[in-house]
């Protein structure tokens, strides 16, 4: 019993039944434009005074021209926001913005049609049955009303039959509340497959969402390269400087002005990667998807050398000052990549980085030392993205990049096409 009340009142079929109502709204309109196409026949009664067969009429005349003005652009967004609101359906089953394709259309103008058709049909039921109704069950209580056309209609010449009214006018009442879920029932099952996505709508879908990957992958790999360079090399310098220091606290020898050259190169590192950090927040919070981001280029690897370390040794050939800006870009990220896994591993050996600008190609090698003892660095596979960063860079300049041991050393090389930038 109470399964048959929530599915006849329930806040859901409540719910439908105002979507009902809504496509009744909507077809007014129509109806009228219909009732005037067949004014000849009203016999001056008027739009809502002719006889019943050309109130149908109307209604018949009116069904095509709703289905012609559905396949307007916005007929389908505004019919998916009515419907997910409304029409007791998971949102995730309706296709997002204008219809596409004349198959999509042809859908979105049947949908239209079976909802401004139902609704006109169960408004008019909804403002003209229940006043009946209410007249049929009042009839035991009320005198008049057995005296007037409504008793004569029934043909009450014997007061008992007058009490079949009540649960005759409660029975028209719950038939009411039964087509009204009945005709939202159809229309919830019928909107995934008339307002759902057509196979255009799932492949723009898709490339959004491939689109959206992108974007969220290039962040992650410039907090990875931008946080994950400066904690290494800051690490490194604090270290270095404690050793300094408490040399000087143990035997009163020491170098302090190398301690200032490392507090130095700590305060621009993380100057620079605060800078870095805000724009990359910048963008999220935004939620721009094509937003550039303010990442420096190859015009501050001089900086970049200075914070991870002094024992870099750095070469330069070429001009670089004229790279395009996503090349450099890209070309600053892959050296910071490789200083930060020299940092890490090399200790106190030298670093050996050359950057050549050969033609219409750039050339990064990145060197260091393997440690005497322990395995060679490798991608780590709990997380480490370092190095699978730094190749895909360098596939979306158009170029390759490796990493691995060669000779007793760990070497990075990558080569980047000057005009390979997208």
């Amino acid at each position: 019993m109470r399964r048959a009340w929530q599915a006849l009142f329930g806040q859901r079929a409540r719910r439908r039944w105002l979507h009902l109502i809504v496509g009744g709204a909507l077809f007014m309109p129509y109806w009228l434009v219909g009732t005037v196409v067949l004014g000849p026949l009203t016999d001056g009664g008027g739009p809502f005074g002719g006889s019943l067969l050309v109130q149908f009429g109307a209604y018949g005349v009116g069904l095509p021209l709703a289905a012609l003005t559905a396949l307007f652009p916005l007929t389908r967004p505004m019919s998916v926001a009515v419907a997910r609101a409304l029409c007791g359906v998971a949102p995730g089953r309706f296709a997002e913005g204008p219809a596409r394709g004349a198959e999509a259309k042809a859908r979105t103008a049947g949908w239209f049609v079976l909802h401004l058709g139902a609704g006109a049909l169960v408004s008019g039921a909804s403002l003209a049955l229940p006043p009946f109704a209410l007249s049929v069950a009042a009839l035991p209580f009320s005198a008049a009303l057995r005296e007037s056309e409504l008793g004569a209609f029934w043909h009450l010449d014997r007061p008992w039959l007058a009490w079949a009214g009540l649960p005759l006018g409660l029975l028209m009442l719950l038939g009411l509340a039964a087509a009204a879920a009945a005709a939202g029932a159809l229309l919830a099952a019928a909107a995934p497959r008339l307002l759902g996505p057509s196979p255009a709508d799932r492949l723009v879908a898709a490339e959004r969402r491939a689109a959206e990957l992108a974007v969220r992958n290039r962040l992650a790999r410039e907090l990875h390269d931008s946080v994950g360079h400066a904690l290494s090399a800051v690490t490194l310098q604090a270290g270095a400087a404690r050793r300094v220091v408490d040399g000087v606290l143990d035997t009163g020898a020491g170098d302090l002005g190398f301690v200032r050259e490392a507090l130095t190169a700590i305060e621009e590192t993380t100057r620079r990667t605060v800078g870095e950090l805000d724009a990359v927040l910048g963008l999220l919070r935004s939620g721009e998807d094509d937003g550039e981001l303010a990442a420096p280029g190859l015009e501050a690897l001089d900086a970049l050398v200075r914070g991870a370390g002094p024992r870099v040794a750095l070469t330069v050939r070429g001009d670089l000052a004229g790279l395009p800006e996503a090349v450099s870009r890209e070309a600053y990220r892959i050296v910071q990549e490789g200083l930060t896994n020299a940092v890490r591993y090399a200790r106190d050996e030298t670093v050996t980085a050359r950057i050549a600008l050969s033609g219409d190609e750039l050339e990064i090698i990145m060197e260091n030392p393997l440690p005497a003892t322990g395995p060679a660095p490798v991608a780590r596979p709990d997380g480490g993205r370092g190095l699978r960063g730094v190749a895909e860079r360098a596939r979306l300049l158009g170029g390759a990049a490796e990493a691995g041991p060669v000779d007793g050393c760990w070497r990075l090389a990558a080569r980047l096409p000057v005009g390979g930038a997208r």
